[in-house]
């Protein structure tokens, strides 16, 4: 069983542009090469459609019927198709005649240049992923004109061919500009590094890439006029059924990339091994203006990520990109780039939260519950010396946190929908801080009968706070947005828990020994001797609370330094 479409072409002496018949009518940039923009290769298999028309000789003004036939019942029918008449002797030439729709509902002409019409190569798509590009029709040869023989006619855009051994890092920053991650990374024997390269071809007309990664779908890199996601010049290497298509794209904002022209990709070779991607291209400096993509002669951020994909179709990378730290013209002098995961409006929000919590808020806490004896007499500013230290701690602690706070929504310009229960937990802890600050200001006198309830409302909101801020540490450390090392982060925050938990114990039992010491009935001489030995004891073991303070502040010190340390590189 046939089935058909068909169209009526008008040839004549004259030159016009080309026509269309395409389930949407949206492909007037195909009108050149025939192909249409899905980011996949034509297929290579015998085409299942065919031309046909009425008429083999034409003489001016004539009209041809021209048919897109199926060739079987077999034969999953086509979504769209392309037809254009060429010149059988320059099939690279432009379209000749123009065509007349015998049925507008069944397809439509497209605009391509300043006219409509014309006939008889075509693409045919199947379905989004299959199509054949510029199958060749028969040859209407004008009436006294020598027949030119029909010839099967390829598309201009080829298959990727597969490389036979991995890229290299050598000649990064002598011969070809390097992206790396981790830094310094050896493609060719490092199976997890993330690699990207480029250089300008010897004519000085083109730029080859090479990209490399460990990945289970795709990977990607962009260039970005700055270090936000949005109006992106994108290039894909799709992992689809154990070969990598090799593809263009533009994304104009935080949404899935738009595939375009693969016209000015070429070289395109492609390697698949032990969860690696590789691929390679090459493409022209310079674009025609009025497009989404880039011109390599200028400077850009590049933007490196990877993520899964199902069947050819990518999904949202889970990890954040790695983005160089400052532009780069493509075409300029070779340089080993570096770059980092996590912004640096992030790094600054980890720090500060860190600094925070792990250093300011507990040592504000050990100094009001275990260090009100250690300097009874000594003042500072009217005040004593403990209340002071813990009351500017805690107040730092809520200036330095309300900071930290704001980083993340000034990042996202808004909330963030990835991040899991963190923000909301951080929220939470803002707002208890803000409270335990208001609390403290009015903190009633020692012999006010509403300070019992300031202290219950004092320690309940500061223990909640800070058990809720610690398990938001915890779970800041393992956000995509600031990639630090696992289990290495968890492992050093449950190190420094258990810092913390040890100090107050022994601070604990120290307090309880003196405390038991100091229990004495005997007569006033005994009480008197007594006396000036429990002065002694509480010299000497305010030496050592004084002591193990400094050790306290010298281990949370030391966990902050290991953290700030790993921020800074990632």
């Amino acid at each position: 069983m046939w089935h058909s479409y068909f169209l009526l072409a008008v040839l004549s002496a004259g030159t016009v542009e080309p026509v269309t018949a395409y389930s949407n009518g949206k492909v007037s940039v195909a009108c050149k090469d025939m192909v249409p923009q899905h980011g996949y290769d034509p297929s290579l298999d015998p085409p299942p459609y065919s031309i046909t028309v009425d008429t083999s000789t034409f003489s001016p003004s004539d009209n041809v019927t021209v048919s897109l036939q199926v060739a079987s019942s077999n034969t999953t029918f086509f979504k769209g198709f392309l037809i254009e008449a060429r010149d059988a002797g320059k099939l690279e030439s432009p379209a000749v005649g123009f065509f007349i729709l015998t049925d507008p509902a069944e397809s439509q002409l497209l605009q391509c240049g300043l006219n409509k019409g014309s006939g008889f190569l075509v693409t045919v798509v199947q379905k989004y992923k299959v199509y054949w590009v510029k199958i060749a029709g028969p040859v209407v040869s004008f009436r006294g004109a020598t027949a030119v023989p029909s010839t099967a006619v390829s598309g201009q855009t080829t298959s990727p061919t597969a490389l036979s051994t991995p890229f290299s890092s050598a000649g990064c920053g002598h011969s070809k500009s390097c992206l790396r991650d981790p830094v310094g990374c050896h493609p060719e024997s490092d199976p997890r590094c993330f690699f990207l390269s480029f250089a300008s071809d010897q004519e000085g007309s083109g730029v080859m890439f090479e990209l490399s990664g460990p990945a289970e779908g795709y990977l990607s890199f962009a260039l970005s006029l700055d270090k936000w996601m949005g109006n992106d010049d994108v290039y894909l290497c799709v992992n689809d059924g154990g070969r990598v298509t090799i593809s263009a794209a533009y994304v104009s904002g935080r949404t899935p990339p738009e595939l375009i022209t693969e016209e000015d990709l070429w070289g395109r070779a492609w390697r698949l091994a032990d969860g690696v991607i590789q691929c390679r291209f090459q493409r022209n400096i310079l674009v025609p203006q009025g497009g989404n993509r880039f011109n390599l002669n200028q400077s850009y951020f590049l933007f490196l990520t990877h993520g899964i994909s199902h069947q050819g179709v990518i999904h949202r990378h889970q990890r954040q990109p790695l983005i160089s730290t400052n532009q780069k013209a493509i075409t300029g002098y070779p340089e080993d780039l570096v770059g980092s995961r996590s912004p640096l409006l992030l790094k600054f929000h980890g720090v500060l939260m860190l600094t925070v919590w792990m250093w300011t808020v507990s040592t504000a806490i050990i100094i009001a519950r275990h260090y009100k004896d250690c300097w009874p007499d000594t003042t500072l500013l009217g005040q004593k010396l403990w209340f002071q230290l813990h009351r500017t701690m805690a107040v730092l602690a809520v200036v330095l946190t309300a900071v930290a706070f704001t980083l993340p929504f000034i990042y996202r310009m808004g909330w963030s929908k990835h991040a899991a229960s963190h923000p909301y937990i951080g929220c939470t802890v803002m707002a208890l801080s803000v409270i335990q600050l208001i609390v403290g200001f009015l903190r009633p006198a020692p012999e006010s009968p509403r300070r019992r309830i300031f202290n219950w409302v004092h320690l309940v909101t500061g223990t909640a706070g800070q058990i809720l801020a610690v398990g938001c540490v915890f779970l800041g450390v393992a956000q995509q947005t600031l990639p630090l090392p696992s289990p290495w982060s968890s492992a050093v925050l449950t190190g420094w828990l258990l810092w913390i938990v040890l100090a107050d114990l022994l601070l604990q039992n120290h307090s309880y020994r003196l405390r038991s010491r100091g229990n004495h009935n005997g007569d006033d001489k005994e009480s008197l001797l007594f006396a000036q030995l429990e002065m002694q004891q509480h010299r000497e073991g305010s030496k050592v609370k004084k002591m193990v303070l400094v050790v306290f502040v010298m281990g949370n010190t030391g966990f902050l330094a290991a953290f700030i340390n790993t921020i800074a590189n990632v």
